[in-house]
């Protein structure tokens, strides 16, 4: 007879919150994947168009981590209009030495929204400038208002600007981080207007057309794209991808199928064959970062499993810790 730990999204909750420490997981994470010989299949991934659903599966292996996950992430973006969550999912975590469950996370989606959001801390940390003042946020959802708690933990933000197709969500999402965060949020439906003077763009939507025109853009700005995570989705013109003086990729594998850089291939203004370089090269030190206050970075972040296996292992032991959880006899 074997045990395994059945956690809730309540009990991870308790346990697991977007910190530091869950920043500092993602970037060891990044670092594994560009120093260790990493096992990370392709994201396998489900259709249901009529619902405008998806199902993603990521897993990843990590040498030395005695776990690894299995993630679930299901994405039904019609939900709102039924009264319920766009994301959810659920992960398992199993023995890297046998095999066997070690725990059920239900996470409902919460590991994976901390983790995106750590990932997003962890790209401003090593591509936007030190000084990064000012914010805007592409998207009103769950991930929307992670992003700027996220770049919070990083970087001095004092001012921040929310866009989203709906504008009566941004204006009740900028209301509540501003009380959050205890800095200036307003939401802006002006795309131009909140673009200008800020410092670091985050798009976090399921867009399948760019958000803002290149023309936009201003030297000195880091974009972290968090939204291309499939084939058909698409928040930055594929001509910025080009003219970036620093394109950075969470997988390169993986942002030429389903990223930003995708679509800039497709469109001939990239070669398929570019080398492009990896978030975790830049946390490790072999490749380099921003180069100067007036370089445009781009952080093109389609999500890992690697990711999945580091947060779910934290959790794991934050549970073991705190003795939470529910045993479970197999």
């Amino acid at each position: 007879m074997t045990s395994m730990t059945i956690l809730t999204e309540a009990d991870l909750r308790e346990i697991v919150a977007l910190d530091l420490d869950a920043v500092a997981c993602v970037e060891n994470a990044f670092r594994a994947l560009a120093t260790l010989p990493v096992a990370m299949p392709p994201i396998l991934r489900l259709d249901i168009p009529e619902h405008r659903g998806e199902v993603d599966v990521k897993t990843a292996y990590v040498p030395g981590v005695d776990g690894f996950a299995i993630k679930i992430s299901p994405g039904f973006f019609d939900n709102p209009k039924l009264g319920l969550p766009s994301v959810n999912g659920m992960m398992v975590l199993l023995s890297a030495r046998t095999g066997l469950v070690e725990a059920l996370l239900l996470d409902n989606g919460y590991l994976t929204d901390i983790r995106t959001a750590a990932a997003g801390a962890v790209a401003a940390k090593y591509l936007a400038r030190a000084d990064a003042r000012v914010a805007t946020i592409f998207g009103a959802g769950v991930q929307a208002g992670l992003q700027l708690e996220a770049l919070a933990l990083v970087r001095p933000i004092a001012e921040a600007r929310i866009w989203a197709r709906d504008g009566a969500k941004a204006e009740v999402l900028a209301g509540r981080l501003s009380d959050k965060l205890g800095i200036r949020v307003r939401a802006e439906t002006d795309v131009a207007r909140a673009v200008a003077g800020s410092d670091i763009l985050v798009t976090t939507t399921p867009s399948t057309e760019p958000l803002f025109p290149v023309g936009l853009v201003e030297a000195g700005q880091h974009i972290t794209a968090m939204g291309s995570d499939a084939e058909h989705k698409n928040e930055i013109a594929p001509a910025l991808i080009a003219m970036a003086d620093l394109y950075v990729a969470d997988s390169a594998r993986q942002t030429r199928i389903l990223g930003e850089l995708h679509h800039a291939i497709a469109a001939g203004l990239i070669e398929a064959t570019a080398d492009v370089a990896e978030l975790g090269q830049i946390i490790a030190g072999s490749r380099p970062g921003r180069g100067t206050r007036r370089d445009i970075t781009i952080a093109d972040l389609t999500g890992t499993g690697v990711q999945d296996t580091a947060i779910a292992t934290l959790a794991r032991d934050r549970a073991r810790a705190a003795k939470a959880g529910t045993p479970f006899e197999t």
